[in-house]
């Protein structure tokens, strides 16, 4: 494993939220929308964003916005991103993690060239399971 990186989620407001802390903290931003993903998102999705990375040395805040529509509260606003070192760890990691839990999204090849899965744990934390074959951004 890599490192943890904290993910935070936002209901329309991620750009700004961002923009704000790039202008306290300092650093580079990547941003990509979900019209610009792979996969068919409703017009009312395309400009908000599917994933934004803040990076300042070794300090990485990443973000995304929900879809349209999809409740966001307490809780689930904050997932732990666990940046795995090979494709195997993200793998062996997800059944172990979503033991007692419940898996979200299967350890797949995700169409920005990683591995990924996302879970929740037994005690109600939410993960992330990521392998970037190459760094985006």
């Amino acid at each position: 494993m890599k490192e943890i990186t904290p993910y935070l989620n936002f209901d329309g407001t991620c750009r700004e939220a961002m923009t704000f802390y790039q202008g306290v903290l300092g650093g580079e931003m990547f941003v990509m929308t979900f019209g610009e993903g792979e996969f068919d998102s409703p017009p009312e999705a395309r400009d908000r964003l599917i994933h934004a990375r803040l990076t300042r040395g070794s300090m990485v805040l990443m973000a995304s916005d929900s879809m349209p529509g999809m409740e966001l509260k307490k809780g689930n606003d904050v997932w732990l991103n666990l940046q795995c070192e090979t494709d195997e760890e993200v793998d062996a990691l997800y059944p172990k993690l979503s033991d007692g839990g419940q898996g979200m999204m299967a350890p797949h090849d995700a169409f920005w060239g990683s591995r990924f899965a996302m879970l929740t744990d037994r005690f109600g934390f939410h993960w992330m399971l990521n392998h970037e074959r190459q760094p985006i951004g």
